[in-house]
């Protein structure tokens, strides 16, 4: 059962918050605080995880994650009290309970190559066309749906009573708690974008039984408390948005024109809009949009693209070969290139799986003819050149499908930081691109939890409380 935490603003404003955000490599703990009419954030503990190759099965490093998250939580006890908790994850992935609530086994990462012979043929049975129109979700052959009519497939459902996804599992090993919070929900692609509820008739048609699905609940509630852990026994834990980008879309301080994309930048690039509604119209199905839910019923008006996962993999490439590079090295020699020499679609979904993304870009581009990069930072000065020619092309999309002028664009996520993809973007686009917090994820977790503990009173009040208290930098287009 959930409840609603008293609001009472003295009791709370000398405590502490602990935002949880598990990323696809890394999870962190952070601690946030009002003082001063600023949000304060401190990180306290960061890990990192990898996706682990068991027989051709890539699942998830779960009981380490989940070890990792618990001593976070303690080493923030110690720093006082903490007035509440909230778990945000990627989207997508779940774990299977038994009647007992026990995990049947770890979970799967989405990248797992199970739900492609699956992604084509359940398309053809029930047509693009009808899954669209009910649940406005893009389709990518990771989403919930094709993962678990693989699990029904290879028999593994008939063991289980529930899923959970990330988060809300990690709730239930934290609070005992057994619902799935909506905003991550709705990116499973098996939720009704009109009611708001799981879509019944397309989850009987894809044979999945009802009983594993279980209730929905809505960011900003006590979900119970810690129980089981210690000293951190008793601390409320609070649902936040907790898909990482209906946190970082909360924690992303929009105009209030209504004229603003985002684009919340990381391994992923998500770009998109905020509506009031769902839009499933046929010109937003061809452009392969998505609707998901965020934070305060808001809809995240969204597509994905391949985003600096490119860049990461290519940095794994080269380590295997005995070369480390960083991130920030790679961006300094990028940036003294000559440009727009070579291109590639940073849309094709050839570009979103693991293996060796150098070579792919090098094949890429030797078919194109003409320019062919050869060094790490030429490679590097593709993707970032690429990555901002599919945002101009995905705005433009966003822009015909809802009917919204974009006036400017606001970069959030780790990936903010790269001065030279956020001019490369206002260069492509045209368009005044402003920059920051490369934190918006933990910042949209707390002020989920302040709105729930009555410190602020909503998203758009919290919205100014982030823009107060970041410094943000703008990137005007070169003419």
């Amino acid at each position: 059962m959930v409840e609603t935490l008293p609001h009472s603003l003295d009791s709370f404003m000398s405590q502490f918050v602990a935002a949880v955000d598990l990323g696809a490599s890394s999870g962190r703990v952070c601690l946030g605080w009002i003082e001063s009419g600023k949000i304060k954030l401190e990180e306290i503990h960061r890990f990192s995880h990898e996706v682990q190759d068991s027989n051709g099965l890539l699942n998830w490093q779960w009981d380490h994650i989940v070890a990792e998250v618990i001593t976070g939580l303690n080493k923030a006890r110690v720093r006082g009290e903490i007035a509440a908790l909230g778990v945000d994850c990627w989207a997508v992935d779940y774990g299977l309970l038994n009647s007992a609530g026990e995990l049947i086994s770890t979970p799967r990462c989405y990248r797992d190559p199970r739900t492609d012979k699956y992604f084509e043929s359940i398309q053809r049975e029930l047509t693009p066309e009808y899954i669209y129109g009910r649940t406005g979700i893009q389709f990518l052959f990771f989403n919930t749906l094709y993962q678990l009519v693989a699990e029904l497939n290879e028999g593994r459902l008939k063991e289980a009573d529930k899923f959970l996804m990330l988060p809300d599992l990690l709730n239930k090993i934290l609070c005992g708690s057994t619902s799935n919070e909506i905003t991550n929900a709705s990116s499973t692609q098996l939720l009704n974008a009109k009611t708001r509820q799981w879509d019944w008739e397309l989850i009987d048609r894809l044979k999945l039984p009802r009983s594993v699905f279980p209730e929905l609940h809505q960011p900003g509630i006590k979900l119970g408390t810690v129980r089981g852990f210690g000293e951190l026994d008793g601390i409320p834990v609070i649902s936040v948005g907790s898909h990482d980008t209906a946190s970082a879309v909360a924690g992303t301080p929009l105009d209030s024109s209504g004229q603003s994309a985002y684009i919340s930048s990381g391994t992923w690039s998500l770009v998109g809009l905020e509506l009031k509604e769902a839009n499933t119209s046929e010109k937003t199905f061809r452009a392969n949009i998505t609707n998901e839910l965020g934070v305060e019923n808001r809809v995240r008006f969204i597509k994905n693209v391949s985003g600096l996962w490119m860049l990461e993999e290519s940095i794994r490439y080269w380590r295997k070969q005995g070369h480390q590079f960083k991130v920030t090295e790679l961006v300094e020699e990028a940036a003294k290139l000559e440009r727009g020499r070579v291109l590639i679609d940073a849309r094709d979904p050839k570009f979103t799986k693991s293996g060796p993304v150098p070579e792919w870009i090098v094949a890429d581009c030797q078919a194109r003819g003409g320019f062919v990069p050869n060094t790490p930072a030429e490679i590097a000065l593709v993707i970032f050149e690429s990555l901002a020619k599919a945002y101009r092309e995905v705005i433009k999309e966003l822009e015909e499908s809802s009917g919204k002028s974009v006036s400017q664009i606001n970069i959030v996520g780790g990936g903010s930081a790269n001065e030279l993809l956020n001019q490369l973007t206002a260069d492509a686009t045209g368009l005044k691109v402003i920059s920051g917090p490369t934190e918006a994820t933990a910042l949209g977790n707390l002020i989920v939890q302040f709105i729930a503990l009555g410190l602020i009173k909503d998203l758009d009040a919290g919205r100014e409380l982030i823009r107060a208290s970041v410094v943000q930098k703008t990137f005007l287009p070169n003419k």
